[in-house]
């Protein structure tokens, strides 16, 4: 309730609604509160049965029904349809639903409407809306929320096209982890050998690859080994040897850069050369790290299931260490386990295992047997990541009401629980998912002409937000806490103002004029637009009361409203 209380409090600095008397703010405040109150499901539209699911769907329900019988605890009740959809859509293409979507969706058989909708999510249809989403989410994973500054070795825009060409065409996922681990050629697009791959390690090659090392370990395997660089681990059985037996297969990599003006980085070409050894001796290239003690010790490339190479040689030309790496990552059991697991947490709020990329006996999963089944699931559909989030979109889990039930109160991870699943976890939008639904409720996502113009756009806004709601290691934040920033950001920031605009021709004026529609109809077009459900007759009432204040100025009056529901609880929270 932190942010709608501090919209509250800070309500009348709200410019986009000018100089509201008390009684108009009252009631504004209202709506606010309102929408941030736990609503009851709705009854199912019939009792038809629905279609029988897809095996590895009974295995995900049936696995957790045992395990929450097992734990004492009842799971929540279905969340509402709409409820649902909206969920679906923010975790699939990164957005709340249109308003005809929506309409689409209810408007078919209950028994069918979530396959249908899932299978078209995940297909032709929204191909490219798909390819946009997860491209953004595997570069902020990848690379962070840069990649456009001038001095930098990474070409975000780079990145992005190699992975949406990739996504789009759903590479499988052990291709995709090997393209990015062992690629090579030019980081900008345009120029001859291009291949934006390489932008994942471009950037981290400095400290002889330590970068490179921990980070490919953390995302593709679910290993976190960064401290081991300089000591064992405490809490795990990683040791130091481990990670620079790790890091000397990168010892071969290079990024050279290309420059421009003889001061801005154009662009750089990822290589791969000979390497001497720090020994200098390039027919068993060995490099050296210290222990605590002082003493130094040698390092060969060994894998992290114990796997070395035979040919110790540094000469590219007998071994290629980089691309031994990657065939013995896309080969390697925790393949499946880390993307499965990390695709559970994002669909489910939380992993298997907290965080998602730190796995190993010392972080056992609270499912494992599930875990297990549903990786090796993945394998034998050829690594196909629109299946596993087709098995958890479908699955009964993914489909609960985010509120508590009378059994599964103690089912809180906030307060340190192992999740049970026995509810969705309420969590915010991220900020892109933010900006694309404020496009998509306002239809001012019509307005771009291109894809590269639309980022461009979105981008600059980002940065925007990530100054105002940012961490100081510049680590991704989707907390909205209330703080006073944050608060004045989503009450009077440029985009709530684009969103709120009454001019001729906006959204908000097509709707608040449109001759068809009923004041009812539009407030009802307004909550559908923003939180996929009717207004309940207390916010009809505020709203009539509001016509009221506007002595029946019904642009005034729904502008009103509309900013209340843009800046509630409700419709920043995936709920």
């Amino acid at each position: 309730m932190a942010l709608t209380q501090g919209f509250i409090a800070l309500f009348a600095g709200h410019s986009t609604c000018h100089m509201l008397g008390p009684a108009r703010a009252a009631i504004v405040a209202s709506l606010l509160t309102i929408a941030a109150m736990p609503r009851a499901a709705s009854a199912a539209d019939d009792d038809s049965a629905p279609n029988p699911p897809l095996p590895q769907v009974t295995l995900v329900n049936d696995h957790l029904r045992r395990h929450w019988e097992s734990a004492g605890v009842a799971p929540s009740p279905e969340a509402t349809d709409g409820e649902w959809c909206r969920r679906a859509f923010l975790d699939v293409v990164g957005r709340v639903p249109k308003v005809e979507e929506l309409e689409r969706f209810l408007g078919q058989r209950p028994d069918q409407r979530k396959r249908q909708l899932v299978d078209r999510l995940l297909g032709d249809e929204y191909a490219d809306e798909y390819a946009r989403n997860w491209t953004t989410l595997w570069t902020n994973l990848l690379i962070g929320r840069g990649g456009t500054e001038r001095r930098s070795l990474v070409n975000r825009e780079g990145l992005e096209q190699s992975l949406r060409a990739a996504l789009a065409r759903n590479m499988p996922y052990d291709r995709l982890v090997y393209e990015l681990i062992a690629a090579k050629g030019v980081s900008k697009p345009g120029e001859e050998g291009f291949n934006g791959f390489v932008n994942f390690l471009a950037g981290k090659l400095e400290d002889n690859a330590a970068q490179a090392t921990a980070q490919t370990a953390q995302i593709f395997l679910g290993l976190q080994i960064q401290c081991t660089q300089c000591h064992n681990h405490p809490f795990n059985d990683w040791k130091q040897n481990q990670f620079w037996e790790m890091n000397a297969f990168f010892r071969q990599t290079r990024a050279l850069r290309r420059y421009r003006d003889r001061r801005y980085i154009e662009s750089i070409e990822l290589v791969n050369q000979d390497f001497a050894g720090e020994n200098n001796q390039p027919e068993e290239a060995v490099l050296f790290y210290e222990l605590r003690s002082g003493l130094s010790k040698a390092a060969f490339p060994v894998f992290v299931d114990g796997t070395e190479l035979k040919n110790k040689s540094g000469y590219v030309s007998e071994v290629d260490r980089r691309t031994e790496l990657s065939n013995l990552i896309v080969g390697s059991e925790n393949l499946a386990t880390a993307l499965v697991n990390r695709l559970w947490g994002h669909f489910l709020g939380y992993g298997f295992t907290k965080p998602v990329d730190d796995m190993g006996p010392h972080n056992a999963p609270t499912h494992p047997e599930l875990l297990a089944a549903l990786a090796g699931e993945f394998k034998a559909h050829g690594y196909d990541q629109k299946e596993v989030m087709r098995w958890i979109l479908l699955s009964e889990a993914y489909g609960l009401s985010s509120k508590f039930a009378p059994r599964n109160k103690r089912d809180d991870p906030l307060l340190g629980e192992k999740p049970l699943f026995s509810r969705f976890y309420l969590r915010q939008m991220r900020a892109e998912e933010l900006y694309e639904s404020l496009l998509v409720a306002t239809e001012a996502q019509n307005t771009e002409t291109s894809y590269e113009k639309r980022e461009a756009t979105k981008r600059e806004w980002l940065d925007q937000f990530t100054l105002a709601f940012g961490t100081d290691d510049n680590a991704e934040t989707t907390t909205f806490n209330g703080t006073i920033p944050q608060t004045l950001m989503m009450m009077n920031g440029d985009l709530i103002k684009k969103a709120t605009n009454v001019e001729k021709g906006s959204f908000l004026y097509r709707v608040a004029t449109d001759p068809k529609m009923k004041n009812a109809a539009k407030i009802n077009h307004l909550y559908l637009a923003a939180l996929a459900r009717r207004p309940t007759s207390q916010e009809i009432g505020l709203a009539n009361e509001l016509l009221q204040l506007r002595n029946g100025d019904a642009v005034a009056a729904l502008q009103d409203v509309w900013w209340a529901v843009l800046n509630s609880n409700e419709f920043i929270l995936n709920h």
